[in-house]
């Protein structure tokens, strides 16, 4: 069952840089699209505080909302690859 939870918006250039590296380490996540418009975009922003994509919550290791692409695939290969201690 997956715990990873991705929020993105089709065609967010950074939530498919995410998305690549969720593939890559065969990581199962549930994702939640997200609404166009920033104002619509309230449980973006109930979990992370703000309404940008990508936002990936990690339940498992406490990670509640942790926005930025480059944060976030830094934190997978960290947490979920090759020599991560899981």
């Amino acid at each position: 069952m997956a715990t990873l939870e991705l929020y993105e918006l089709p065609g967010c250039p950074y939530c498919a840089k995410v998305k690549t590296k969720l593939d890559e380490l065969g990581l199962e996540y549930t994702s939640h699209e997200v609404p166009r418009s920033h104002s619509e975009r309230t449980k973006v922003e109930d979990v992370s505080g703000q309404t940008g994509v990508p936002v990936l919550v990690d339940p498992d290791n406490d990670v509640e909302g942790m926005a930025e692409s480059d944060d976030i695939v830094d934190y997978l290969d960290e947490t979920y690859g090759a020599g991560a201690a899981n």
